[in-house]
């Protein structure tokens, strides 16, 4: 499956978190740190969800990129 990251970057570090999948998110340093420690924090959420017996949510998010204009 794939979930779709949000990344947001602060002054000295770097967020991430997944629409779909609440409370899954991660903080680091580089852009590349944190999206291994979200892609950690999907595997350890979903390994959490199944161990407790409760429904894995699909992913539905998208996203997409619009262009405006500043004029």
């Amino acid at each position: 499956m794939q979930y779709v990251v949000i990344i947001e970057s602060g002054d000295n570090s770097f967020g991430a978190y997944v629409p779909d999948l609440p409370g899954c998110v991660a903080v680091a340093e580089t852009r590349a740190e944190v999206l291994d420690l979200i892609a950690e924090a999907i595997e350890f959420h979903l390994e959490g969800l199944r161990e407790t017996n409760k429904p894995v949510p699909l992913p539905w998010s998208t996203s997409e990129y619009v262009t405006v204009s500043l004029a």
